[in-house]
């Protein structure tokens, strides 16, 4: 097998377009140039270069042989590279976006395990319901819940997600408790959104039903709509997780148990790249770990929505 050093130094030749200029490059005598492709020309049987006193030209066997080892060689610089990014230590700043309630629940952690962990790091989390372009928001990474639609976004599937139906123990005692989703038009309900109405998309035994709600306290946040539920403010939609912590500890009770929100997916999304950051991986690896851990899902790789 030809040594590589001799087929680098050919390639760098070709490049250069001289013996004088490749030496340059290389930081190597130009005879030593001249004899290492001299020794790669005998190990083929091939005339690669054709010199003369005033240029210098591939034959047609030497470009055959540049173009297929110069990719060869890229190939190997790109190793070379992603393994001296692995062992790098990760640093600098990364730009997350996240849906509000998810963000503002569960991510947290995760990024506060990364900073610590990695100390020359920084975090600037946008908290969104928007599906922000993240080229051109300058987003390294995103969080997203639902279903996804095509396009140059790469995904990592973390899990699947639904809401539960939850009211407080004081409100369920002043109000009563719903038997059907139709008997949700006349509570007060605690909305998800920027509007003190909403249609309700709920599945259950009889398949999807559409409720048409209201109530008296609307947040585009999670963390206020749970508070307004603890707080006997109505029934609220919430997170699997978050209901499920609160029915525990007895702040909320689950109404109408055969119904749920439709199942959508949980993923972190980013720019589509042959070589990903090593900064961006480092944070994509702790927070599946720890977001498995949660929901108990392997993920995926799929092609997804801006």
């Amino acid at each position: 097998m030809s040594d590589l050093n001799d087929i680098m130094i050919f390639a760098r030749v070709t490049e250069a377009g001289s013996f004088t200029a490749a030496a340059r490059l290389l930081g190597m005598p130009k005879t030593t140039v001249s004899r290492r492709i001299a020794a790669l020309e005998r190990e083929l049987g091939v005339r690669l270069l054709q010199r003369t006193t005033r240029s210098l030209n591939l034959t047609a066997s030497g470009r055959l042989y540049y173009e297929e080892s110069s990719q060869a060689l890229r190939t190997i610089e790109g190793a070379n590279l992603r393994l001296a990014e692995a062992r790098a230590e990760p640093a600098g700043t990364i730009r997350i976006s996240a849906p509000v309630g998810f963000g503002g629940h569960f991510l947290q952690d995760a990024i506060f395990e990364f900073l610590s962990t990695y100390p020359k790091t920084s975090v600037e989390l946008r908290l969104t319901d928007d599906r922000l372009n993240l080229v051109e928001s300058g987003i390294d990474l995103a969080f997203r819940t639902g279903v996804l639609e095509d396009s140059t976004l790469i995904a990592r599937k973390l899990g699947s997600t639904h809401r539960l139906l939850c009211a407080s123990p004081d409100y369920l005692a002043r109000c009563s408790t719903p038997d059907v989703p139709e008997d949700l038009a006349r509570h007060d309900c605690v909305i998800a959104g920027q509007s003190a109405q909403a249609q309700w998309l709920l599945e259950g035994p009889h398949g999807q039903e559409t409720i048409a709600v209201s109530g008296r306290f609307a947040a585009n946040e999670m963390q206020a709509v749970m508070a307004a539920a603890i707080a006997g403010y109505g029934i609220a939609q919430l997170p699997h997780g978050v209901a499920e912590a609160c029915i525990k500890d007895g702040r909320l009770r689950r109404v109408l148990d055969g119904y749920t929100t439709p199942t959508g997916g949980l993923h972190v999304v980013y720019p589509s790249s042959r070589h990903l950051p090593p900064l961006v991986k480092a944070f994509i690896e702790l927070a599946v770990r720890r977001l498995n851990a949660i929901t108990g899902n392997s993920d995926d790789y799929v092609i997804v929505s801006r």
